[in-house]
């Protein structure tokens, strides 16, 4: 980004749940609105893995559910984004392939921090957000149930799958494949790994359906290759290969029972959720499948399950792409905000 529209919250040096500590570690976040005087009307946004704050505002207006002229919107940037503290913004001991290993438990805690320490507020209206975003709305809900009064994870899950872990690895090894990521010490961005890892994730990213019914032409693509070489664009000129690693690890390593407080307990971690919890996944997701949500439904205890059916899976929620998913979604949000 040229134009800085975000703050920065230092942390200081920061002990992670692997053992490791991040040097001078930071939070970039954004917010809109204003606090109100109770600090009741909080909504706090996280990221979703290739997102910023600036991706979140296609998640609320003034004619939405989510509404900076009534509510105070924290958007806090996941650690690895490139604006939080990052492989390629990391201190010198860390930068690159030394950055330590990241947690979902570790960002939920240092955007406790923020909240708590620099914001003074002790109550959450809403968590909410898609994707990684999302499942850090549900390690939010357990890792300060006492906090949190509503989430709304969309297309997330409570812990990633073995079946995610493995789309995973197989976009990490296209990356991973080109001469130039040299085990993460390039001199230059590995351009032909990330347009590799680009163009694997477009498959995984849409439905079968999609492209069965050449979907893809209702985002102005006019054939399939031109929206793979969108995707290959897209991560080539705006990603740093070791921050797309980072978020990958933290994503494989998703768990909201990690921890002292439920030592890889995930039912009794789900059982913990208090919050008032509507799960949004979509019906042809296929890296966070409906089944999964499901299941944690069966334990989490004011919960409600609604799946939205849509060929566009995993992308449907990406603002702009299917206008009834936003209306579903925000008819969603209103529900938990009663």
């Amino acid at each position: 980004m040229n134009n800085i529209d975000y703050d920065i919250y230092e942390l200081g040096d920061i002990n992670l749940i692997s053992g490791e500590t991040l040097l001078s570690a930071k939070l970039a976040y954004k917010t809109y609105g204003r606090l109100n005087s109770e600090k009741n009307n909080v909504i706090v946004l996280p990221t979703f893995y290739t997102g910023t704050h600036q991706r979140n505002e296609g998640f609320f207006g003034t004619n939405r559910a989510i509404n900076p002229d009534k509510h105070f919107i924290i958007s806090i940037n996941l650690f690895g984004n490139g604006l939080s503290s990052s492989p390629s913004n990391a201190q010198t001991k860390q930068r690159g392939s030394k950055f330590p290993t990241i947690n979902l438990f570790d960002n939920v805690a240092c955007q406790h921090k923020l909240i708590t320490e620099n914001f003074g507020i002790k109550k959450i209206a809403l968590i909410a957000g898609w994707s990684m975003a999302g499942c850090q709305a549900y390690q939010w809900a357990a890792q300060y149930p006492d906090m949190v009064q509503a989430i709304l994870p969309f297309c997330a899950s409570a812990k990633t799958s073995e079946h995610n872990f493995v789309f995973l690895e197989g976009v990490k090894a296209a990356l991973c494949a080109d001469p130039e990521w040299n085990s993460g010490n390039y001199v230059s961005q590995p351009i032909r790994g990330l347009k590799a890892f680009g163009r694997v994730y477009a498959g995984w990213a849409f439905s079968q359906e999609f492209f069965r019914k050449k979907t893809y032409k209702n985002l102005g693509y006019n054939n399939l290759e031109e929206l793979l070489v969108d995707w290959e664009n897209d991560h080539a000129n705006n990603w740093d290969a070791n921050n797309l690693l980072s978020k990958l690890l933290t994503w494989q390593k998703g768990d909201i029972s990690i921890g002292n407080k439920y030592k890889n307990n995930f039912i009794k971690a789900l059982e913990s959720i208090s919050a008032k919890t509507i799960i949004m996944p979509c019906s042809n997701d296929l890296y966070f499948p409906p089944e999964d949500n499901e299941y944690e439904a069966k334990y989490i205890k004011n919960c409600e399950l609604r799946i939205y059916y849509s060929e566009y899976g995993h992308c449907v929620a990406n603002p702009g792409n299917d206008k009834n998913f936003e209306i579903a979604l925000d008819q969603a949000i209103n529900d938990l905000l009663k």
